[in-house]
């Protein structure tokens, strides 16, 4: 049983974790103070003579979650170029790197319901694993997301 410290911190955790993957790897990363609109961090490219930004919102689960491959109830503002989703599942020990257009088509909206559930009503889920008889295995539909951290090099180019 995860207690309310260790739980209520852990996305924090986890965007500072990804942000020292994305250090190790060479990116030029800017924290935010506050995450009201929806970026953790922002990326910096210089490609050439040209410098391109990327907004990065980060989703974790931890290894105590019960669906450890699902990110469900996101709103996603403005899909758009430059605007990414850096997902981890901490049981798998795997990241997935999507743009927000990419996450908008593959999502699924929640469709309406009941009492608490009719409040995610419209918001988006993904299920980048399932859980097997061996444990989870990200699903193979999203491999080309899994740990594609190059993947934002590629942008501009």
């Amino acid at each position: 049983m995860t207690n309310f410290r260790s739980s209520a911190s852990f996305g924090k955790r986890q965007e500072y974790i990804a942000v020292a993957e994305l250090l190790r790897r060479n990116f030029d990363v800017y924290m935010t103070l506050v995450d009201d609109q929806q970026i953790d961090c922002v990326v910096r490219l210089e490609q050439g003579s040209e410098v391109h930004y990327l907004d990065i919102q980060i989703k974790a689960r931890s290894q105590d979650a019960k669906h450890a491959g699902t990110f469900a109830a996101m709103t996603v503002r403005n899909p758009r170029p430059g605007f990414w989703f850096i997902f981890y599942s901490e049981i798998m020990e795997t990241y997935w790197i999507m743009p927000s257009l990419d996450l908008v088509k593959h999502a699924n909206a929640n469709k309406g319901g009941v009492g608490a559930t009719s409040k995610n009503k419209g918001k988006l889920t993904i299920k980048l694993a399932n859980k097997t008889k061996t444990g989870w295995k990200p699903r193979p539909k999203f491999a080309v997301y899994e740990n594609a951290f190059e993947s934002l090099r590629g942008v501009g180019k």
